[in-house]
């Protein structure tokens, strides 16, 4: 039906971790206007639809090589959960088990524990987190506290005994708080559900709310962690999209991140 179509075709594949889609597609088709061309790409109603673009290239020492760019365009140094994909789609392709895949965040490990056809659960190594001290924001609704961590990208973790209602503009408000957060923010609301268990509410720079995140995943767990609210080193984080674990014993301690990813489709995108 397609064989006459005359314009630029770029072949992707759509995966998700716990509803946190992606798009993976060959670095070589981002050329220069990649912000734009990502945007149109993650559009859910003119595009294929994703929270953001995993663009991926080769690389000699490592497995690949990846640039993050979000669903509006803005760049971002790291998505534990894009990540994962891309090692799924890596793994599907050339059959490895253990990937080292590089991000603007450093090299990461992916270790596939076990295949169900085309769902993939990978132990991965997120590195270490820097927790810091918890700090208030004055907003128009009030003031919030909240930790910040970094993975490598930053979170503000907050901890409420329920969420708050429109919880949505609160974290966008608090994304707005360009004093504090000078590069952006992921916020996360926190309610602890268990002795090692959280369930958590995510907002992310460049796509909104999003059903999962392993970053924040990672992020508020560490936090739980570090302020006593949880007995680790083992935490299960509950996400609408699902549910993943994270182990960290404090300190310096490198932090491992598992859950699945899911290869959902391939395509071609007319451009």
């Amino acid at each position: 039906m397609f064989d006459n179509f005359q314009g630029k075709r770029i072949p992707f594949v759509k995966a998700s971790a716990c509803g946190n889609d992606f798009l993976i597609i060959d670095g070589r088709h981002a050329s220069e206007n990649a912000t734009e061309l990502t945007r149109r790409l993650c559009d859910r109603h003119n595009g294929v639809g994703a929270d953001g673009v995993e663009w991926l290239y080769r690389d000699e020492t490592r497995d690949g090589l990846i640039h993050l760019i979000n669903a509006d365009g803005s760049k971002a140094e790291i998505s534990g959960n894009g990540t994962r994909c891309v090692a799924a789609f890596l793994a599907a392709e050339t059959g490895k088990t253990r990937l080292v895949i590089a991000t603007d965040a450093g090299d990461k490990l992916c270790e596939l524990r076990r295949r169900d056809n085309a769902r993939f659960y990978f132990h991965m190594e997120m590195g270490r987190p820097h927790v810091g001290e918890e700090f208030a924001l004055k907003l128009r609704r009030g003031t919030v506290r909240g930790t910040p961590v970094s993975m490598g990208n930053p979170h503000y973790v907050v901890f409420v005994n329920e969420f708050p209602h429109e919880w949505q503009d609160v974290a966008e408000e608090i994304q707005h708080q360009e004093q504090a957060f000078h590069d952006g923010v992921n916020v996360e609301f926190v309610t602890v559900t268990g002795p090692s268990e959280i369930t958590i509410r995510i907002y992310e720079r460049g796509a909104g709310e999003t059903q999962s995140s392993g970053t924040g995943t990672s992020a508020t767990a560490s936090a739980a962690i570090a302020a006593g609210k949880v007995q680790g080193p083992k935490v299960t984080v509950i996400s609408p999209g699902g549910a993943q674990t994270v182990e960290w014993a404090g300190g310096d301690t490198s932090l491992a991140l598992e859950g699945p990813a899911d290869l959902l489709c391939k395509g071609e995108f007319f451009a």
